[in-house]
């Protein structure tokens, strides 16, 4: 489980990016790289990192449903996600 610090930095920057969204659009197509430098290095869309939606962890994430494997699992198991179950042949 990552420290609830990093997770709120987390949220802190998707709401930071979906907030700048447009204008750092509008400035990239017009080309004004001064007035984008001056905006918050947080607001890019790259500093962005796949963290699991559960327990907050970077590592082991599958984009599909947004969770890492070890969430995927247990809540694959606990018959949360349907559709899924444990393969075995």
């Amino acid at each position: 489980m990552a420290k609830t610090s990093i997770k709120a930095r987390q949220k802190k920057r998707e709401k930071m990016v979906a907030h700048y969204a447009e204008k750092r659009k509008e400035l990239k197509s017009a080309g004004d790289w001064k007035a984008l430098d001056e905006l918050p290095k947080n607001s890019s869309k790259i500093r962005l990192k796949n963290r699991c939606q559960v327990s907050g962890r970077p590592r082991g994430y599958v984009r599909y449903f947004g969770l890492s494997r070890i969430a995927l699992r247990d809540m694959a198991l606990d018959g949360k996600i349907p559709g899924l179950k444990k393969a075995s042949w």
